[in-house]
């Protein structure tokens, strides 16, 4: 069973760039396909982005390409989201979830493996 911390958020002007780690424990993340998820306040968590186990294949939500970038570094046990030119509306709560099971898997609940997540404020 794999153990997720998630760090790097905080609070940053519109703007600004953050990146997001994930840091994994207690089973190789190279097993795992990753994806990202935030949840805003009050609302519903959404799909971020998503990467494979090798990290050559990659999908994002549509609103988000050109912005954010997810990667992975298996040898280190990190998963990363680099987030660019960050907006309020981006404000959220971020989480990495894991799962083994194939498929790129844009629903959370879908996901065994969660974090507890880190928060990200963008202020105007």
């Amino acid at each position: 069973q794999v153990r997720l911390v998630e760090s790097g958020g905080g609070l940053v002007q519109a703007g600004a760039s953050l990146t997001l780690s994930c840091a994994a424990s207690g089973r190789s993340l190279s097993s795992y396909r990753m994806a990202w998820f935030r949840q805003p306040p009050g609302k519903e968590n959404e799909f971020v982005a998503f990467i494979t186990t090798g990290g050559r294949y990659a999908e994002y939500t549509d609103s988000l390409k050109g912005r954010f970038t997810v990667s992975r570094d298996n040898a280190k046990e990190t998963v990363y989201l680099q987030m660019n030119s960050l907006k309020p509306e981006d404000s959220a709560v971020y989480y990495c979830a894991g799962r083994i099971v194939e498929g790129t898997g844009r629903l959370m609940k879908n996901y065994a493996y969660r974090g507890q997540g880190t928060q990200v404020t963008v202020s105007s």
